[in-house]
């Protein structure tokens, strides 16, 4: 069971997430995030620290904890509890006013933003203790482990959480903390924003979990963003490769690469609503309901790249010459579209930007379209469903269409947008996909 930073945002919140773990008897695994706005919180002090600004960094540290001792004292009831937690919060406290005192880098800024995570899992497990649970805090540092390019290292996630579990055994309640890890160096790491779904994803595959379930602030997965379009709803069943494209191209809920894990050891994933504990959620199965459309989702900041090619037919060598630039500059790809004399490509990440078109020069004339938008529709667009395609495409008949991307993938067709037009694609796409009047957008 995964929960994010708002379903431990405050002691309210963290009591909930305590009843809705002991709601069975069967032993479960916890992975918490940091409370919401904490982490944002030690990323400013990072940057107070980076720039030498030590009486900034004090304030910070002083408004963060005082913040944390007004939740020690409405989270418990005891005396006991509040004196030990509160020393626990002084200890953690000191520790991040001690590096106001040394120089700082790029290891100490992940060690700061580490204790987010640190924190709230020693709080919720000090009130479970307090209730009369039986639960203990195991440190995702003694056993999240990536490798040298920075990815999981599953194998060894998987013994060094065995060995942890079996020196551990017997216990109801086990709770760790999300998103951070060592490198394969021994440094304390993380994996990046988004991360707890992943630990919980990496932590359930390990274990051979019944299911892992990520707990939202949000009633599972709708079938279109329901900060855009009036009247979604949620999609109760999902495969795993229409999940991970949704994740991918917009839909927030998820984090992208919390399926894979979970999909390579066969296991459901189930999305839940905190509010709402008996809620059905949304669950991601291997299993493929055919014949229809599940959901739409848009990715923004999409850049497109064009490449045409200086000669009138590609020259050997030309495409991998052009995704060579992409790799060095370990920018991924979204969308790909070829045609006899050139290449489109589209981009999220623009940070390498002008050095990749400077490079891409060589090999023919350059053209650059900003503020793009990718909508993608999902389900089973597998090439014999006739007039699946068209359906999607139909209903952009308005909206310029830049590009569009079918045949990659059996789950969507994907298509590029001004992003100005985003709001009424998706508008669009609810009213003749789902049904979903115009009138009520």
């Amino acid at each position: 069971m995964k929960f994010g930073g708002t379903s431990v945002g405050s002691p309210e919140r963290m009591k909930e997430v305590a009843r809705l773990v002991t709601r069975d008897a069967e032993p479960v695994f916890v992975v918490l995030s940091a409370m919401s706005g904490t982490t944002n919180q030690l990323v400013e002090l990072t940057q107070h620290l980076y720039n030498k600004r030590a009486e900034q960094a004090e304030e910070l540290i002083d408004c963060l904890e005082n913040t944390y001792l007004g939740h020690v004292t409405n989270l418990y009831t005891t005396d006991e509890k509040r004196s030990q937690v509160g020393l626990l919060l002084k200890e953690k406290f000191d520790y991040l006013r001690s590096f106001s005192h040394d120089m700082f880098t790029s290891f100490e800024e992940k060690a700061i933003v580490a204790q987010g995570e640190v924190l709230s899992t020693n709080m919720v497990v000090a009130y479970l203790q307090e209730i009369g649970v039986d639960a203990i805090l195991l440190d995702a540092l003694d056993f999240m482990r990536t490798d040298k390019d920075g990815e999981p290292n599953s194998e060894a996630i998987h013994d060094l959480l065995t060995e942890v579990m079996e020196q551990n055994s017997g216990h109801q309640v086990y709770i760790t903390q999300g998103f951070i890890c060592r490198n394969a160096f021994g440094e304390v790491d993380n994996l990046l924003r988004g991360g707890s779904d992943y630990t919980a994803s990496l932590v359930g595959a390990a274990l051979q979990a019944e299911e892992i379930q990520i707990w939202t602030d949000i009633d599972g997965l709708h079938n279109n963003d329901p900060r855009v379009v009036e009247h979604t709803e949620p999609v109760r069943e999902l495969n795993f490769g229409e999940a991970a494209e949704l994740a991918y191209f917009g839909a927030k809920i998820l984090h992208p690469t919390c399926v894979l894990p979970a999909k390579k050891a066969d296991i459901p994933v189930r999305l839940k609503f905190t509010m709402e504990p008996d809620a059905p959620g949304t669950l991601i199965t291997s299993r493929l309901t055919r014949g229809v459309m599940k959901a739409v989702a848009a990715k923004d900041n999409i850049t497109v790249i064009k490449i045409r090619s200086s000669r009138m037919l590609l020259p050997t060598g030309f495409l991998r010459k052009v995704f060579e630039v992409f790799e060095s500059y370990h920018t991924p790809v979204d969308l790909v579209a070829t045609s006899e004399v050139g290449v489109s490509v589209s981009v999220s990440d623009d940070k390498y930007l002008t050095d990749i078109v400077q490079e891409l020069e060589k090999y023919g004339r350059v053209y650059v379209d900003k503020n793009m938008c990718i909508v993608c529709v999902v389900g089973d667009f597998d090439w014999s469903n006739v007039g699946f395609a068209t359906r999607a495409i139909d209903a952009l008949r308005d909206i310029p269409v830049r590009m569009i991307s079918f045949g990659g993938s059996n789950h969507n067709i994907s298509m590029l947008i001004r992003a100005d037009d985003k709001k009424r694609a998706l508008q669009s796409l609810s009213e003749k996909l789902f049904n979903v009047s115009s009138e009520n957008q």
